[in-house]
C-alpha cells in the first residue's frame, strides 16, 4: 500500500493509441489515471 505523500513507483503502460507512456517522463505535468472496471472492458 502506498501512503499519501509517497511518490508512486515508476511504471510504463500503453495508451489507448498504442503508444508507450512512462510515469517518470511526465515529471512537471499533471497526470490522471483512470482504471476501468473489468465489466466495462470489451471481451
Amino acid at each position: 500500500m502506498i501512503e499519501i505523500g509517497t511518490p508512486p513507483p515508476d511504471f510504463t503502460l500503453l495508451t489507448d493509441e498504442g503508444k508507450s507512456l512512462t510515469l517518470s517522463d511526465q515529471v512537471g505535468k499533471r497526470v490522471v489515471l483512470y482504471f476501468f472496471p473489468k465489466a466495462d472492458t470489451p471481451g
